[in-house]
């Protein structure tokens, strides 16, 4: 129903638009002394003339945008009276791209397109993280069929009349991702964004607890990039900070991971939060042989109802660090070269966060303030609650080299 009904806004464009300028096309092919089989003649006298006609063409298109908008929607409302709910963002760039330069449309639209999406489907977690800042407050997990739905109305925000301002990257998160169903509800929506959504870039979060080797057999092939969380290279330093589940050994998976990594073309990046009890760690030598592509470093943070305040479930206060020993941590690591450090400041706002209900999660608060879901209002109106700093998002490096084609990139 989707690409009919984009089809169909594409047509009535062309008979909108189009068809009005056929007129001016025939007028200025006479002005240019145009004839079939030979090459043009520009008339040296009509240059004055020439720019005038340009500037007049110019305002034309400006003009009656609005009236177009108008008949193609009440068109297709006719025509398809059930249609879906990412019509509003198809409109809003059709409007644009009627009436508007290109340049125009990137400077408009770039700002309401979700490049780059954090989704947190599941809230649930099998350990137990101290500073935790997504805390399982809820139990709720959509369905694969309205996950699906909502991945592609994030993906058709932009992409409509072939504009490739449209979502890049999904990240997918918890809560422990790897939970639901052993991975395979996880990998299904890896799957479906890499093929049938064609995303350049599906990467994942994980503790790494859950992993197993069949799952990359499985879903590997659809994967760009898998993190996995580690604060520290010492066991005991990760059971006091919970990062741990019935004595297991979090390193030697962590470990496994990366050979698996390795061996099925995904690649492997860590993160690490600096905290109370790791800021002191020297884990040069550890990252250095691990070698991932990318190694965030952040700064724990502090969130009202996550993990600070009466109504949260955790109480981080005792696991946070100031930016003296965070930077401190830094310096002791300066010369990894994969290092990216997030601090506070950079990290609070510069995420686009979906929720398990496909709520935009705003963070300017110091807490997080969901929109509506973006099934039921649609991206842009979800975006406008999201408190999304693109400013920052681009400062901290928040687009990269993303994806791991060979022919695309280089690492």
């Amino acid at each position: 129903m989707t690409q009919e009904i984009n089809d169909t806004l594409s047509n009535l464009l062309r008979e909108k638009r189009y068809g009005e300028r056929t007129e001016r096309v025939r007028r200025k092919k006479t002005r240019l002394n145009v004839v079939p089989g030979r090459s043009i003649a520009t008339n040296p006298d009509s240059s004055s003339s020439e720019d005038n006609d340009n500037s007049e063409e110019e305002e034309v298109e400006d003009q009656g945008v609005d009236e177009v908008m108008e008949e193609i929607v009440e068109e297709v409302e006719y025509r398809y009276p059930e249609r879906e709910r990412l019509l509003p963002e198809t409109f809003g760039l059709l409007k644009y791209v009627s009436g508007k330069r290109t340049s125009t449309i990137y400077s408009r639209v770039e700002k309401i397109i979700p490049i780059s999406v954090n989704y947190h489907f599941t809230r649930r977690c099998n350990y137990q993280c101290g500073f935790c800042f997504h805390t399982a407050k809820t139990s709720y997990m959509l369905n694969l069929v309205d996950a699906k739905r909502g991945l592609r109305i994030l993906k058709a925000a932009g992409e409509f009349l072939c504009i490739h301002l449209c979502m890049e990257k999904i990240n997918f998160s918890g809560g422990e991702p790897f939970l639901p169903n052993k991975g395979r509800h996880l990998g299904e929506m890896v799957k479906f964004c890499k093929v049938v959504l064609n995303l350049p870039s599906v990467t994942v979060v994980t503790n790494g607890s859950m992993v197993k080797e069949a799952w990359f057999q499985e879903y590997g092939q659809y994967l760009d990039i898998m993190a996995v969380s580690c604060d520290s290279f010492n066991e005991d330093t990760n059971q006091a900070i919970g990062r741990t589940q019935g004595g297991k050994s979090h390193l030697d998976q962590l470990r496994k991971i990366y050979d698996w990594c390795s061996a099925y073309n995904v690649l492997f990046k860590i993160n690490t939060v600096v905290n109370t009890y790791n800021y002191f760690e020297d884990m040069n030598e550890e990252i250095t042989i691990l070698n991932p592509v990318r190694w965030k470093v952040f700064q724990c943070l502090l969130l009202e109802g996550e993990n600070a305040g009466p109504d949260a479930l955790r109480n981080a206060e005792s696991f946070y660090i100031n930016n003296d020993l965070f930077n401190q941590f830094l310096q002791t690591h300066k010369d990894i070269k994969c290092l990216i450090p997030e601090s506070n400041t950079k990290m609070q706002n510069s995420y686009l966060i979906l929720d398990e209900y496909m709520r935009f999660l705003d963070c300017q608060s110091g807490s997080k303030i969901p929109s509506k879901s973006i099934l039921d209002v649609g991206v842009s109106n979800a975006l406008k609650f999201s408190g999304f700093d693109e400013v920052m998002f681009k400062k901290r490096g928040g687009v990269y080299k993303w994806s791991k084609e060979a022919d695309k990139y280089s690492w």
